[in-house]
């Protein structure tokens, strides 16, 4: 820890979570404050509505469009757009478009950048997901789900 981190556009490791790619350009190991993460993702990407305890997240929208769940308030957040979720806000986010969405989330504290790297190796699967699987994982992350995860990239209905 301590050292700086310097990537250029495209470099970082990247998982796939079924579509939706996530590059790593800040990691848990390289910082104390927050994590940061590229993200482009794919038409139908959605999370569903979740909830932390500690982790607290900021969206910043590179290209395209994305939409927030933020509470009972739902938002669209274009090119340019901020969008910051602090710890008990019930929020979930997706790509309602045609086209992919790109974007860079930070997460702070930045342990959360290692759940995206395990549910990734449990979507690489094929068929459904494993549901307890990904259970454990949300309760490993301080993730409490309250709704279905999306993981396909196919568009889905907006959660209300």
């Amino acid at each position: 820890m301590g050292q700086p981190v310097r990537l250029q556009a495209g470099e970082g490791d990247s998982v796939s979570l079924r579509g939706t790619r996530v590059t790593f350009k800040v990691k848990s190991g390289e910082a104390q404050a927050a994590s940061c993460t590229e993200w482009i993702a794919a038409p139908g990407f959605d999370t569903g509505l979740h909830v932390h305890e500690r982790l607290e997240e900021t969206w910043y929208v590179l290209e395209g469009e994305l939409e927030f769940r933020l509470g009972d308030e739902v938002v669209a957040a274009a090119s340019g757009a901020c969008v910051f979720v602090p710890p008990h806000v019930p929020h979930a986010f997706a790509n309602r478009g045609q086209v992919p969405a790109k974007f860079l989330l930070l997460m702070s504290p930045p342990t959360h950048d290692r759940y995206f790297v395990e549910l990734a190796e449990i979507l690489e699967h094929s068929g459904p997901p494993d549901s307890e699987a990904i259970a454990a994982l949300r309760a490993k992350y301080d993730t409490q789900q309250l709704s279905s995860l999306k993981t396909d990239a196919e568009p889905q209905p907006a959660a209300r």
